[in-house]
Protein backbone atom coordinates (compact mmCIF):
# COMPACT_ATOMS: atom_id res chain seq x y z
CA UNK A 1 0.00 0.00 0.00
CA UNK A 2 2.48 2.60 0.96
CA UNK A 3 5.25 1.43 -1.93
CA UNK A 4 4.43 5.11 -3.83
CA UNK A 5 5.21 7.19 -0.65
CA UNK A 6 7.77 4.87 0.56
CA UNK A 7 9.71 5.33 -2.92
CA UNK A 8 9.18 9.28 -2.88
CA UNK A 9 9.77 9.57 1.19
CA UNK A 10 13.24 7.84 0.57
CA UNK A 11 14.43 9.60 -2.24
CA UNK A 12 14.22 12.88 0.42
CA UNK A 13 16.02 10.75 2.42
CA UNK A 14 18.66 10.13 0.14
CA UNK A 15 18.87 13.70 -0.48
CA UNK A 16 19.50 14.98 2.95
CA UNK A 17 21.80 12.76 3.17
CA UNK A 18 23.16 13.85 0.19
CA UNK A 19 23.72 17.49 1.56
CA UNK A 20 27.19 18.31 3.79
CA UNK A 21 25.06 21.06 5.51
CA UNK A 22 21.37 21.46 6.24
CA UNK A 23 20.24 25.22 5.13
CA UNK A 24 17.12 26.57 4.79
CA UNK A 25 17.00 26.95 1.08
CA UNK A 26 18.00 22.76 1.33
CA UNK A 27 15.48 22.05 4.03
CA UNK A 28 12.83 24.13 2.20
CA UNK A 29 13.49 21.71 -0.58
CA UNK A 30 13.14 18.62 1.30
CA UNK A 31 10.27 20.05 2.83
CA UNK A 32 8.52 20.75 -0.32
CA UNK A 33 9.62 17.09 -1.85
CA UNK A 34 7.85 15.70 1.63
CA UNK A 35 4.27 17.87 1.25
CA UNK A 36 3.98 16.43 -2.72
CA UNK A 37 4.77 12.75 -1.16
CA UNK A 38 2.04 13.27 1.34
CA UNK A 39 -0.54 14.98 -0.85
CA UNK A 40 0.11 12.27 -3.53
CA UNK A 41 -0.54 9.71 -1.64
CA UNK A 42 -3.94 11.03 -0.39
CA UNK A 43 -2.76 12.61 3.00
CA UNK A 44 -5.34 15.19 4.60
CA UNK A 45 -4.28 18.31 3.94
CA UNK A 46 -4.39 19.76 7.79
CA UNK A 47 -2.47 16.34 9.03
CA UNK A 48 0.22 17.48 6.14
CA UNK A 49 0.13 20.82 7.05
CA UNK A 50 1.18 20.27 10.72
CA UNK A 51 3.47 17.85 9.66
CA UNK A 52 5.67 20.17 7.70
CA UNK A 53 5.56 22.43 10.41
CA UNK A 54 6.94 20.76 13.08
CA UNK A 55 9.45 18.93 10.94
CA UNK A 56 10.63 22.54 10.12
CA UNK A 57 10.63 23.82 13.48
CA UNK A 58 12.94 20.85 14.97
CA UNK A 59 15.07 20.70 11.56
CA UNK A 60 16.23 24.22 11.46
CA UNK A 61 17.35 24.08 15.54
CA UNK A 62 20.60 24.95 16.29
CA UNK A 63 21.57 21.49 17.61
CA UNK A 64 20.67 19.99 14.63
CA UNK A 65 22.38 22.35 12.50
CA UNK A 66 25.77 22.29 14.68
CA UNK A 67 25.70 18.25 14.39
CA UNK A 68 28.03 16.29 12.97
CA UNK A 69 25.39 14.45 10.83
CA UNK A 70 22.87 16.81 10.43
CA UNK A 71 21.12 14.81 7.36
CA UNK A 72 20.38 11.98 9.53
CA UNK A 73 19.49 13.92 12.20
CA UNK A 74 16.94 15.05 10.15
CA UNK A 75 16.27 11.45 8.86
CA UNK A 76 15.35 10.89 12.52
CA UNK A 77 13.22 13.74 12.91
CA UNK A 78 11.18 12.75 9.74
CA UNK A 79 11.05 9.43 11.10
CA UNK A 80 9.82 10.89 15.09
CA UNK A 81 7.11 12.74 13.47
CA UNK A 82 5.84 9.69 11.15
CA UNK A 83 5.31 7.61 14.11
CA UNK A 84 3.67 10.36 15.63
CA UNK A 85 1.25 10.57 13.10
CA UNK A 86 0.74 6.91 13.06
CA UNK A 87 0.12 7.45 16.81
CA UNK A 88 1.54 5.51 20.39
CA UNK A 89 -0.13 2.91 21.89
CA UNK A 90 1.25 0.59 24.53
CA UNK A 91 -0.71 -2.79 23.49
CA UNK A 92 -3.38 -2.90 20.46
CA UNK A 93 -6.59 -3.31 22.91
CA UNK A 94 -7.19 -3.25 26.80
CA UNK A 95 -9.13 -6.21 28.60
CA UNK A 96 -11.17 -5.20 31.43
CA UNK A 97 -10.64 -6.55 35.21
CA UNK A 98 -14.18 -8.04 35.01
CA UNK A 99 -15.22 -10.17 32.57
CA UNK A 100 -16.22 -10.23 30.30
CA UNK A 101 -14.74 -7.27 28.36
CA UNK A 102 -16.62 -6.59 25.86
CA UNK A 103 -15.52 -5.46 22.38
CA UNK A 104 -18.01 -3.36 19.95
CA UNK A 105 -17.15 -3.32 16.51
CA UNK A 106 -19.04 -0.63 14.22
CA UNK A 107 -18.43 1.02 10.75
CA UNK A 108 -19.94 1.35 7.38
CA UNK A 109 -21.14 -1.66 5.52
CA UNK A 110 -18.56 -3.49 3.68
CA UNK A 111 -15.59 -2.23 5.88
CA UNK A 112 -15.07 -5.51 6.83
CA UNK A 113 -16.74 -5.34 10.29
CA UNK A 114 -18.00 -9.02 10.54
CA UNK A 115 -14.52 -10.71 8.93
CA UNK A 116 -12.61 -8.43 11.51
CA UNK A 117 -15.27 -9.84 14.02
CA UNK A 118 -13.70 -13.14 13.26
CA UNK A 119 -9.83 -12.33 13.12
CA UNK A 120 -9.80 -11.12 16.67
CA UNK A 121 -11.65 -13.74 18.10
CA UNK A 122 -9.16 -15.61 16.27
CA UNK A 123 -6.13 -13.40 17.92
CA UNK A 124 -7.87 -13.35 21.53
CA UNK A 125 -8.11 -17.30 21.66
CA UNK A 126 -4.81 -17.30 20.61
CA UNK A 127 -3.82 -15.03 24.17
CA UNK A 128 -5.45 -17.44 26.39
CA UNK A 129 -9.39 -15.59 25.63
CA UNK A 130 -12.47 -17.06 25.44
CA UNK A 131 -14.36 -15.42 23.30
CA UNK A 132 -18.23 -15.29 22.10
CA UNK A 133 -19.39 -14.02 18.91
CA UNK A 134 -22.59 -11.74 18.50
CA UNK A 135 -24.20 -10.24 15.85
CA UNK A 136 -26.77 -6.75 16.29
CA UNK A 137 -27.97 -5.71 13.40
CA UNK A 138 -31.87 -5.11 13.55
CA UNK A 139 -31.69 -4.45 9.46
CA UNK A 140 -29.22 -7.29 7.37
CA UNK A 141 -30.18 -10.63 8.67
CA UNK A 142 -27.27 -12.11 6.48
CA UNK A 143 -25.10 -10.83 9.13
CA UNK A 144 -26.26 -13.36 11.57
CA UNK A 145 -25.23 -15.88 9.13
CA UNK A 146 -22.08 -15.12 8.27
CA UNK A 147 -20.76 -14.49 11.86
CA UNK A 148 -22.26 -17.60 12.53
CA UNK A 149 -20.21 -19.35 9.50
CA UNK A 150 -16.93 -17.50 10.58
CA UNK A 151 -17.53 -18.67 14.32
CA UNK A 152 -17.76 -22.07 13.75
CA UNK A 153 -15.15 -22.40 11.09
CA UNK A 154 -12.72 -21.19 14.16
CA UNK A 155 -14.71 -23.25 16.24
CA UNK A 156 -16.05 -20.78 18.59
CA UNK A 157 -19.60 -20.11 20.29
CA UNK A 158 -22.25 -18.23 18.73
CA UNK A 159 -24.55 -16.04 20.66
CA UNK A 160 -27.66 -16.28 18.06
CA UNK A 161 -30.38 -13.14 18.04
CA UNK A 162 -33.98 -13.93 16.10
CA UNK A 163 -36.07 -11.78 14.51
CA UNK A 164 -38.11 -11.63 17.71
CA UNK A 165 -35.60 -11.37 20.34
CA UNK A 166 -34.29 -7.70 18.04
CA UNK A 167 -37.51 -6.05 18.20
CA UNK A 168 -36.89 -5.54 21.98
CA UNK A 169 -33.01 -4.43 21.61
CA UNK A 170 -32.78 -3.44 24.95
CA UNK A 171 -33.87 -6.51 26.22
CA UNK A 172 -31.66 -8.53 23.76
CA UNK A 173 -28.62 -6.46 24.72
CA UNK A 174 -29.18 -6.86 28.97
CA UNK A 175 -30.12 -11.18 27.77
CA UNK A 176 -26.73 -11.27 26.37
CA UNK A 177 -24.76 -9.77 28.54
CA UNK A 178 -26.24 -11.89 31.28
CA UNK A 179 -25.90 -14.97 29.40
CA UNK A 180 -21.94 -13.90 28.90
CA UNK A 181 -22.00 -13.91 32.07
CA UNK A 182 -23.29 -16.88 33.35
CA UNK A 183 -21.40 -18.99 30.97
CA UNK A 184 -18.01 -17.34 31.77
CA UNK A 185 -17.45 -16.38 28.70
CA UNK A 186 -14.48 -13.53 29.26
CA UNK A 187 -14.78 -11.79 25.57
CA UNK A 188 -17.55 -10.50 24.08
CA UNK A 189 -17.43 -9.47 20.49
CA UNK A 190 -20.00 -7.73 19.17
CA UNK A 191 -20.56 -6.50 15.54
CA UNK A 192 -23.09 -3.88 14.92
CA UNK A 193 -24.92 -2.08 11.86
CA UNK A 194 -23.23 -0.63 9.18
CA UNK A 195 -24.90 1.32 6.45
CA UNK A 196 -23.52 2.45 3.02
CA UNK A 197 -23.08 5.99 4.66
CA UNK A 198 -22.99 7.71 8.03
CA UNK A 199 -26.61 8.36 9.17
CA UNK A 200 -28.72 9.30 12.39
CA UNK A 201 -30.34 6.37 12.66
CA UNK A 202 -27.55 4.24 12.67
CA UNK A 203 -25.67 6.34 14.97
CA UNK A 204 -28.69 6.80 17.59
CA UNK A 205 -28.76 2.54 16.95
CA UNK A 206 -25.20 2.44 17.93
CA UNK A 207 -25.42 4.91 20.63
CA UNK A 208 -28.20 2.43 22.42
CA UNK A 209 -25.93 -0.72 22.16
CA UNK A 210 -23.03 0.98 23.88
CA UNK A 211 -25.47 2.79 26.58
CA UNK A 212 -26.29 -0.93 27.64
CA UNK A 213 -23.53 -3.03 27.06
CA UNK A 214 -20.60 -0.41 28.62
CA UNK A 215 -17.85 -1.69 25.70
CA UNK A 216 -14.25 -1.45 27.17
CA UNK A 217 -13.23 -1.37 23.42
CA UNK A 218 -15.31 0.46 20.56
CA UNK A 219 -13.19 -0.24 17.82
CA UNK A 220 -13.76 1.96 14.50
CA UNK A 221 -13.02 -1.00 11.05
CA UNK A 222 -12.17 1.33 8.07
CA UNK A 223 -11.84 0.10 4.67
CA UNK A 224 -8.14 1.79 3.55
CA UNK A 225 -9.22 1.61 -0.21
CA UNK A 226 -11.51 4.47 0.11
CA UNK A 227 -9.49 6.85 1.03
CA UNK A 228 -10.60 10.22 2.64
CA UNK A 229 -14.01 8.53 3.05
CA UNK A 230 -12.45 6.22 5.63
CA UNK A 231 -11.02 8.94 7.30
CA UNK A 232 -14.58 11.39 6.69
CA UNK A 233 -16.55 8.01 8.16
CA UNK A 234 -14.04 7.38 11.09
CA UNK A 235 -14.15 10.83 12.47
CA UNK A 236 -17.69 11.15 12.34
CA UNK A 237 -18.01 7.69 14.61
CA UNK A 238 -15.44 9.34 17.05
CA UNK A 239 -17.52 12.37 17.45
CA UNK A 240 -20.90 10.64 17.53
CA UNK A 241 -20.37 7.12 19.56
CA UNK A 242 -16.88 7.46 20.52
CA UNK A 243 -13.91 4.96 19.19
CA UNK A 244 -10.98 3.70 21.50
CA UNK A 245 -9.10 2.00 18.47
CA UNK A 246 -8.95 1.45 14.97
CA UNK A 247 -8.86 -1.26 12.43
CA UNK A 248 -7.79 -1.06 9.00
CA UNK A 249 -8.60 -3.51 6.92
CA UNK A 250 -7.25 -4.03 3.07
CA UNK A 251 -3.56 -2.84 3.99
CA UNK A 252 -2.44 -5.47 1.37
CA UNK A 253 -4.20 -3.95 -1.25
CA UNK A 254 -2.63 -1.06 -4.25
CA UNK A 255 -4.59 2.15 -2.04
CA UNK A 256 -1.75 5.12 -1.83
CA UNK A 257 -2.06 4.64 2.12
CA UNK A 258 -3.25 8.41 2.72
CA UNK A 259 -6.25 7.00 5.37
CA UNK A 260 -3.44 4.84 7.39
CA UNK A 261 -1.55 8.08 7.68
CA UNK A 262 -4.63 10.39 8.37
CA UNK A 263 -7.37 8.33 10.54
CA UNK A 264 -5.24 8.67 13.66
CA UNK A 265 -4.40 12.69 13.30
CA UNK A 266 -8.53 13.21 13.04
CA UNK A 267 -9.63 10.85 15.29
CA UNK A 268 -6.88 11.29 18.07
CA UNK A 269 -6.73 7.20 18.64
CA UNK A 270 -4.23 4.29 17.59
CA UNK A 271 -4.66 1.82 14.98
CA UNK A 272 -4.43 -1.16 16.95
CA UNK A 273 -4.57 -3.55 13.53
CA UNK A 274 -4.20 -4.16 10.43
CA UNK A 275 -5.85 -6.36 8.02
CA UNK A 276 -3.62 -7.99 5.42
CA UNK A 277 -5.78 -10.39 3.67
CA UNK A 278 -8.94 -12.23 3.93
CA UNK A 279 -8.25 -15.26 5.45
CA UNK A 280 -8.78 -14.59 9.36
CA UNK A 281 -4.99 -15.44 10.25
CA UNK A 282 -4.84 -12.12 8.33
CA UNK A 283 -4.49 -9.71 11.00
CA UNK A 284 -1.68 -8.06 12.46
CA UNK A 285 -0.99 -5.83 15.42
CA UNK A 286 -0.31 -2.29 13.93
CA UNK A 287 3.17 -0.87 15.05
CA UNK A 288 3.60 2.86 14.31
CA UNK A 289 7.46 2.97 14.40
CA UNK A 290 7.91 -0.24 12.30
CA UNK A 291 5.39 0.85 9.57
CA UNK A 292 7.55 4.01 9.64
CA UNK A 293 11.04 2.68 9.03
CA UNK A 294 9.60 0.56 6.01
CA UNK A 295 8.20 3.65 4.88
CA UNK A 296 11.32 4.64 4.69
CA UNK A 297 13.02 2.21 3.61
CA UNK A 298 15.04 0.84 6.78
CA UNK A 299 13.04 -2.51 6.86
CA UNK A 300 11.22 -3.83 9.55
CA UNK A 301 13.13 -7.02 10.49
CA UNK A 302 11.54 -7.64 13.96
CA UNK A 303 8.29 -8.08 12.24
CA UNK A 304 9.67 -10.50 9.96
CA UNK A 305 11.45 -12.45 12.69
CA UNK A 306 7.57 -12.85 14.56
CA UNK A 307 6.01 -13.85 11.23
CA UNK A 308 8.92 -16.31 11.67
CA UNK A 309 8.27 -17.40 15.01
CA UNK A 310 5.11 -17.80 14.55
CA UNK A 311 5.32 -20.83 11.88
CA UNK A 312 8.12 -22.06 12.67
CA UNK A 313 8.19 -25.33 14.67
CA UNK A 314 10.60 -25.27 17.95
CA UNK A 315 11.94 -29.01 17.17
CA UNK A 316 12.10 -28.54 13.32
CA UNK A 317 13.93 -25.25 14.02
CA UNK A 318 15.97 -26.64 16.34
CA UNK A 319 16.71 -29.78 13.92
CA UNK A 320 17.28 -27.50 10.96
CA UNK A 321 20.01 -25.32 12.60
CA UNK A 322 22.04 -28.56 13.39
CA UNK A 323 21.88 -29.58 10.12
CA UNK A 324 23.25 -26.41 8.53
CA UNK A 325 25.99 -26.39 11.18
CA UNK A 326 26.97 -30.20 9.68
CA UNK A 327 26.17 -28.78 6.16
CA UNK A 328 23.24 -32.04 6.01
CA UNK A 329 20.46 -29.67 4.33
CA UNK A 330 18.80 -31.77 2.05
CA UNK A 331 15.90 -31.55 -0.36
CA UNK A 332 13.60 -32.94 2.29
CA UNK A 333 14.02 -29.60 4.69
CA UNK A 334 14.31 -27.12 1.53
CA UNK A 335 10.81 -28.83 1.47
CA UNK A 336 9.25 -27.87 5.02
CA UNK A 337 11.13 -24.53 5.31
CA UNK A 338 9.11 -23.92 1.35
CA UNK A 339 5.78 -24.89 3.09
CA UNK A 340 6.90 -22.12 6.54
CA UNK A 341 7.52 -19.55 3.96
CA UNK A 342 4.56 -19.94 2.38
CA UNK A 343 2.36 -20.04 5.80
CA UNK A 344 4.23 -16.72 6.22
CA UNK A 345 2.80 -14.92 3.42
CA UNK A 346 3.40 -13.39 -0.38
CA UNK A 347 7.42 -13.03 -0.89
CA UNK A 348 7.32 -9.92 -1.94
CA UNK A 349 5.26 -9.04 0.86
CA UNK A 350 7.69 -10.81 3.06
CA UNK A 351 10.51 -8.65 1.34
CA UNK A 352 9.18 -5.58 2.01
CA UNK A 353 10.66 -5.57 5.48
CA UNK A 354 14.08 -5.83 4.50
CA UNK A 355 15.66 -2.12 4.59
CA UNK A 356 16.76 -0.67 1.38
CA UNK A 357 20.07 -0.76 2.30
CA UNK A 358 23.23 -2.88 2.10
CA UNK A 359 23.02 -6.22 0.89
CA UNK A 360 19.47 -5.28 1.17
CA UNK A 361 18.96 -3.14 -1.37
CA UNK A 362 16.57 -3.32 -3.88
CA UNK A 363 15.22 -6.46 -2.54
CA UNK A 364 12.21 -4.78 -0.25
CA UNK A 365 10.98 -3.13 -4.15
CA UNK A 366 11.67 -6.25 -5.84
CA UNK A 367 8.92 -8.19 -7.84
CA UNK A 368 8.92 -11.69 -6.79
CA UNK A 369 6.56 -14.39 -8.57
CA UNK A 370 5.27 -16.49 -5.86
CA UNK A 371 4.38 -19.30 -8.02
CA UNK A 372 8.32 -19.98 -8.50
CA UNK A 373 7.75 -21.66 -4.74
CA UNK A 374 5.13 -23.82 -6.04
CA UNK A 375 7.08 -25.03 -9.37
CA UNK A 376 10.06 -25.29 -6.67
CA UNK A 377 7.90 -27.64 -5.17
CA UNK A 378 6.83 -29.48 -7.20
CA UNK A 379 10.17 -30.50 -8.63
CA UNK A 380 11.11 -31.73 -5.10
CA UNK A 381 7.92 -33.80 -4.99
CA UNK A 382 8.61 -35.88 -7.99
CA UNK A 383 12.06 -36.87 -7.01
CA UNK A 384 12.37 -40.16 -4.72
CA UNK A 385 12.93 -39.77 -1.34
CA UNK A 386 17.00 -40.97 -2.31
CA UNK A 387 17.34 -38.05 -4.71
CA UNK A 388 16.12 -35.70 -2.03
CA UNK A 389 18.57 -37.26 0.25
CA UNK A 390 21.46 -36.92 -1.99
CA UNK A 391 21.00 -34.93 -4.84
CA UNK A 392 24.35 -35.61 -6.57
CA UNK A 393 22.61 -39.18 -7.41
CA UNK A 394 20.42 -36.90 -10.10
CA UNK A 395 22.02 -37.18 -13.52
CA UNK A 396 20.58 -36.56 -16.84
CA UNK A 397 17.85 -39.58 -17.24
CA UNK A 398 16.59 -38.57 -13.25
CA UNK A 399 16.61 -34.77 -14.58
CA UNK A 400 14.03 -35.56 -17.23
CA UNK A 401 12.00 -37.92 -15.22
CA UNK A 402 11.83 -35.67 -12.42
CA UNK A 403 10.59 -32.73 -15.32
CA UNK A 404 7.85 -34.72 -16.94
CA UNK A 405 6.86 -35.32 -13.27
CA UNK A 406 6.68 -31.74 -11.95
CA UNK A 407 5.67 -30.68 -15.55
CA UNK A 408 8.23 -28.24 -15.35
CA UNK A 409 10.93 -27.76 -18.20
CA UNK A 410 14.39 -29.61 -17.71
CA UNK A 411 16.13 -26.04 -17.29
CA UNK A 412 13.50 -25.54 -14.40
CA UNK A 413 15.32 -28.77 -12.83
CA UNK A 414 18.64 -27.75 -13.47
CA UNK A 415 18.85 -24.48 -12.34
CA UNK A 416 16.89 -25.59 -8.86
CA UNK A 417 19.75 -28.31 -8.24
CA UNK A 418 22.42 -25.28 -9.06
CA UNK A 419 20.91 -23.00 -6.60
CA UNK A 420 20.55 -25.22 -3.73
CA UNK A 421 23.75 -26.41 -4.13
CA UNK A 422 25.14 -22.47 -3.92
CA UNK A 423 22.46 -22.16 -1.27
CA UNK A 424 24.07 -25.15 0.73
CA UNK A 425 27.69 -24.33 0.31
CA UNK A 426 27.05 -20.42 1.48
CA UNK A 427 24.72 -21.29 4.72
CA UNK A 428 28.23 -21.75 7.04
CA UNK A 429 28.83 -18.17 6.38
CA UNK A 430 24.95 -17.05 5.97
CA UNK A 431 23.09 -14.19 8.10
CA UNK A 432 20.52 -16.60 7.88
CA UNK A 433 22.24 -19.88 9.73
CA UNK A 434 22.36 -17.10 12.64
CA UNK A 435 19.24 -16.38 12.49
CA UNK A 436 17.91 -19.90 12.23
CA UNK A 437 20.51 -21.22 15.44
CA UNK A 438 19.13 -18.36 17.56
CA UNK A 439 15.54 -20.31 17.46
CA UNK A 440 17.59 -23.16 18.76
CA UNK A 441 18.84 -21.45 21.95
Amino acid sequence: MFDQLSDRLQKVTKFLRGEGKITEKNMGEALRMIRMAFLEADVNYKVVKDFEARIKAKALDQAVLDSLTPGQQVIKIVRDELVRILGVSDKPLTFSGTPPSIFMLVGLQGSGKTTTTGKLAKWARGRGKNPLLVSFDLKRAAAQDQLRMIAASLGLPFYPMTAEVMARPEEALRELLKSARNRGYDLLLVDTAGRLHVDDELMDELAMVKSILDPVEVIYVGDAMTGQDAVKSAQAFAERIGVTSIVLTKLDGDARGGAALSIVAVTGKPIAFVGVGEKLDKLEVFHPDRMASRILGMGDILSLIEKAEQEADVQDSEELARKIRRQEFTFEDFRKQLGQIRKMGSLSGLMSHLPNVGPFKGLSSAEVDDRKLVHFEAIINSMTPAERLDPKIIDGSRRKRIARGSGRPVHEVNQLLKQFQEMRSMMKKSIFQKMMSSFGK
